[in-house]
């Protein structure tokens, strides 16, 4: 029986995440990340580049933020230096490296009609190819909430196995799956100890 996963949601803890890529690794089609997160943390954890959709963007990717070409670019060139205390920017802002005004992290904000969603689109259309080779699906959903769902309508849109953590918003629709009213780390953990 071939076993896909999907992981939408929060890496509660890069530990509990890094666990989890690694059960993945076994998996016949190995596992998925669907996350609304920008933060790169499934990244940290070890999950594979190819294999995470940021459906919101991410903080490590530049754009213009006047809009001058639709290029989108690593931001591992820059190195922010703050002053946390007054929570200010005390190095120069980001550059785009066509018109050399201001780039912007590539990431969806509210009323954000100037992102540039490339990037996001091309994962999520590599999530798309994953899931027509997955066979048995297994969604584990972590932290999703309800303010801004996108996470959670996937997972409940999805064909398949349904695992929702979430210690305050864990409800499911009939007959969805399993709801789990626990933090992420300790529902992770005791997932990855019945895999093992």
């Amino acid at each position: 029986m071939a076993i896909g996963s999907i992981s939408t949601g929060t890496p509660s803890r890069t530990t509990a995440s890094g666990s989890c890529a690694e059960s993945a690794k076994e998996l016949p089609q190995g596992v998925f990340v669907f996350t609304s997160n920008v933060d790169g943390q499934f990244q940290k954890a070890g999950f594979a580049e190819e294999c995470i959709a940021e459906c919101h963007g991410s903080i490590h990717h530049l754009q213009c933020l006047d809009g001058c070409h639709d290029g989108i670019w690593p931001a591992d060139d820059f190195q922010p230096q703050l002053d946390e205390e007054a929570c200010l920017l005390r190095s120069e802002f980001p550059l785009c490296p066509r018109c050399r005004g201001i780039a912007r992290p590539n990431i969806l904000m509210f009323g954000d009609w100037g992102w540039l969603a490339a990037s996001s689109e091309a994962q999520e259309a590599r999530l798309h190819a994953w899931l027509q080779q997955v066979r048995h699906l297994l969604v584990i959903e972590v932290g999703a909430g309800t303010n801004i769902p996108t996470v959670r309508r996937l997972g409940e849109r999805l064909p398949g196995q349904l695992i929702r953590i979430n210690p305050t918003e864990p409800e499911l629709p009939p007959g969805q799956g399993i709801s789990i009213a626990a933090g992420g780390l300790a529902a992770l953990r005791a997932i990855d100890a019945c895999l093992v």
